[in-house]
């Protein structure tokens, strides 16, 4: 198995690409991390090495911003990231692949879907971004949505987060929720993940997309209404305890996509493959190898 680093520079930002590859690798896989403090490392670091072992080549972007790749020259929208998706496929020169992502990044993956249906050959959407008219309550304290807009809005809640980023017993609380799984929620993990909250720009590019995306009665993005729209084999995975997205609206998402399979995963919450790799690194493998 190779483990590497690779460097493309698409319009205005230099983009890092982890991999992980069998020799031989029989699929090749575009991983598309979340937001927040996230990283392809943090999100597929556990993931991309057992799929590379299971025959398959693993890419993964850092997003323009987050972990090694810079800052991008334009505001990060859902729209700015989708071309940036499909600018990274063509500069990694793929023609036959599969494309999954994790929240914020499911919902790059659906985007990209929908622009380019003859792209990849099937979809991987966990705790997916994209299938919800508003934020569930409970992804902040259980604010409501409105209250969640008038805090990013303000720039309370910027605030609210830097300070919590440095705060190591309070980022181990506030990952309880998305790594419900005690022995997954690791020190590495948490220290992890602090790192990236405390030494990059990846807090406050996402927050560029926030502002964007969270509008006063709703989100400005919801594709419920086109996923009939994706004629490809799509496997949605979804934690049971998922406070950001309610498993409720996984289970509608997939029966609305013309070849939708849902894995629930017990027990989890929003970070699944992080929470629970045992069940969602199976579920995955068993999807690549169906003849999709």
């Amino acid at each position: 198995m190779l483990t590497r680093r690779l460097s493309v520079d698409i319009e205005g930002v230099t983009v890092s690409v982890a991999e992980w590859t069998a020799t031989r690798p029989t699929t090749t896989i575009l991983l598309l991390h979340g937001g927040g403090s996230d990283s392809a490392e943090l999100s597929w670091g556990e993931l991309g090495p057992a799929l590379a072992a299971a025959g398959h080549r693993v890419l993964a972007p850092d997003h323009p911003g987050f972990g090694l790749s810079t800052r991008a020259t334009w505001p990060l929208t859902q729209q700015s990231l989708i071309k940036y998706v499909g600018e990274v496929v063509d500069a990694l020169g793929l023609d036959d692949y599969v494309i999954g992502g994790l929240s914020l990044g499911g919902g790059l993956a659906i985007g990209h879907a929908l622009e380019r249906p003859d792209g990849p050959r099937a979809l991987i959407l966990l705790g997916s971004f994209g299938f919800m008219p508003k934020l569930s309550d409970g992804v902040l304290s259980g604010l409501s949505h409105y209250a969640t807009y008038l805090l990013l809005h303000s720039g309370l809640l910027a605030a609210m987060t830097r300070s919590y980023a440095q705060n190591p017993a309070a980022m181990e609380r506030g990952l309880r929720s998305l790594v419900r799984n005690p022995s997954s929620r690791t020190p590495e993990l948490v220290r992890a993940v602090s790192d990236e909250a405390s030494t990059g720009t990846a807090l406050e590019v996402f927050g560029e997309w926030q502002r964007d995306q969270v509008l006063p009665r709703g989100l400005r993005t919801d594709y419920t209404d086109r996923l009939r729209e994706i004629a490809m084999t799509a496997l949605v995975v979804h934690g049971d305890h998922d406070s950001g997205v309610a498993v409720a609206r996984a289970r509608a998402a997939a029966r609305l996509l013309r070849q939708g399979r849902l894995v629930e995963v017990p027990g989890a919450g929003h970070w699944v493959q992080r929470d629970r790799p045992d069940v969602v690194t199976a579920a995955i493998v068993e999807f690549l190898e169906s003849g999709i």
